[in-house]
């Protein structure tokens, strides 16, 4: 065998020998270059409006009901339960990592999580809110026309209209509130106002004053995933607005459907039992 180096191989010359050698064991397709966007864009489904159909069974993969700032595992309030209801680690979904408290209301905050298992609306079985009705740990769907858009979501049977016209100002706050819709290209976004400000953000005491004004995205990036985003804008909380985002999957199990959470009747007797009549003692 005729040996053709004489002397050392320069260290570039081996590092590419190595590269092309390495690249050479691969299959064509590991080296095609990841298609334009414009090619998953096209498998999205559409309305025959050409708006993306958003129609289906959605629901979050996070702990953000929990906490929407990252957070660790800890045990339960109720110690009885064990692991049942400790609450999971969460890696959060606010942008940047931290919600912009003023700071008499980060007082108030850190007031609501000591108490939260009185405090929050969830326990009492209100309707959530925006955007926590997103996230709650259940499921909701989507109902969508080329005229009109509603959202059912499973906790309390919760529902809210989305206009695709303005209509004006909310005239009264309630607990879902008012949300006003339209498309920007591919991306619907929603105006929500007129909130009650009772409800809260998480189980962690995260909350908002009546002023909330919050502006949801919803963006789909494939049949199966929308992109959510929801900008919470409220000066006499926050130093400034915040944004949360995480993805919403689509469920796809034989007969996915809405199922009852009627939770009234839970609570019942936590709201209501200092008021049942006593039977007399023997």
């Amino acid at each position: 065998m005729h040996n053709y180096f004489r002397g050392p191989i320069p260290t570039a010359t081996l590092a590419a020998s190595i590269l092309a050698v390495t690249l050479a064991a691969f299959p064509a397709t590991a080296q095609t270059p990841p298609r334009p966007a414009a090619a998953a864009t096209s498998r999205i489904p559409r309305l025959p409006d050409g708006k993306p159909n958003l129609n289906g069974i959605w629901q979050t993969m996070t702990t953000a009901d929990w906490d929407l700032a990252p957070h660790n595992a800890q045990q339960s309030l109720v110690l009885q339960a064990g692991a049942l209801l400790a609450e999971p680690a969460g890696i959060g979904v606010v942008e940047g990592g931290e919600i912009p408290y003023l700071p008499a209301a980060l007082a108030k905050k850190q007031e609501n999580y000591k108490n939260r298992i009185t405090a929050d609306p969830e326990v009492k079985c209100y309707l959530p809110g925006v955007p926590r009705a997103t996230y709650v740990p259940m499921p909701f769907q989507i109902f969508q026309s080329a005229k009109f858009m509603t959202i059912a979501y499973e906790f309390d049977g919760a529902f809210r209209n989305i206009y695709m016209k303005d209509p004006g100002p909310a005239p009264a706050d309630s607990w879902m509130g008012q949300s006003y819709g339209k498309w920007e290209g591919d991306t619907l976004v929603v105006d929500v106002t007129g909130m009650d400000s009772r409800s809260w953000f998480d189980r962690a005491g995260d909350y908002h004053s009546g002023d909330l004004h919050v502006i949801e995205r919803y963006h789909m990036v494939s049949p199966e995933i929308i992109d959510y985003e929801a900008t919470i804008d409220d000066l006499k909380v926050y130093s400034r607005p915040w944004k949360i985002s995480m993805p919403l999957y689509k469920h796809a199990e034989k007969n996915a459907q809405l199922l009852e959470f009627k939770c009234v009747e839970f609570v019942e007797d936590l709201m209501y039992g200092q008021f049942e009549k006593k039977k007399p003692t023997q």
